[in-house]
């Protein structure tokens, strides 16, 4: 059974920063491209940033590009995600999700497999 577990999600202050990490298991995804999505209370599932196979492409919603780095540890089934310079409209529940091809997708449609969701709260 294929299952991603998101982790290191809570509360911090503005500007702060937080490492999101996202552990498979059940299969390797060394072969596919990875994602991380959010979603705020009231609102529709947005991107925020894929990683292909190898991590030789990432691409970056428009509002997190420059705050935001997506990375994956193959040899550990994980991919990460570092937010810096948080901001209150960055609260939401983040969710890593696998897809099936090795190439990047922006569409929550793209993924096929997704986690249960870290919480990220941006608040002083």
């Amino acid at each position: 059974q294929v299952q991603l577990v998101e982790s290191g999600g809570g509360l911090v202050q503005p500007g702060g920063s937080l490492r999101l990490s996202c552990v498979a298991s059940g299969r390797t995804f060394s072969s596919n491209a990875m994602g991380w999505f959010r979603q705020a209370p009231g609102k529709e599932r947005e991107f925020v940033a894929t990683i292909s196979w190898g991590g030789i492409s990432t691409y970056y919603g428009d509002s997190v590009k420059g705050r935001f780095t997506i990375s994956r540890d193959d040899a550990k089934n994980t991919v990460y995600l570092q937010v810096n310079s948080l901001k209150p409209e960055d609260t939401a529940v983040y969710y890593c999700a696998a897809r099936v091809s090795p190439g990047t997708s922006s569409r929550t449609d793209g993924y096929v497999y997704w986690g249960q969701g870290t919480q990220v709260t941006v608040s002083s």
